[in-house]
């Protein structure tokens, strides 16, 4: 997929709330690109290098594991920061996920 896609990507990603997380099958369903999770997950991990802060924190895989944490040079940062914004971690699964997940497709109607 294109560059474009990734864009959306970073524009949803850029609207999760503070104390609240996503996946990346929740993003490419709101995306009309159902299956297309690994991408997400892509677009993700290439959000490092871009200039604007995306808060890639906020997306989990679909049980709420912190899959991601390469992306934030596979130490426990990323759960420390989810843990900073009142999300409940223990070790590699947020422990609260059906409550502080937030579903694109629900919120932005």
């Amino acid at each position: 997929m294109e560059n474009g896609f990734f864009q959306k990507v970073y524009d949803i990603a850029m609207q999760i709330p503070y104390g609240r997380v996503t996946s990346y099958g929740a993003i490419a369903n709101y995306l009309g690109s159902k299956g297309s999770a690994r991408i997400v997950g892509w677009a993700m991990n290439g959000s490092k290098s871009l200039p604007q802060n995306i808060p890639a924190h906020r997306v989990v895989n679909s049980k709420g594991l912190l899959t991601a944490k390469n992306h934030f040079g596979g130490s426990t940062t990323m759960a420390e920061i989810l843990e900073s914004e009142g999300i409940i971690v223990d070790g590699n699964q947020i422990i609260n996920f059906q409550k502080v997940f937030w579903d694109p497709t629900l919120e932005l109607q």
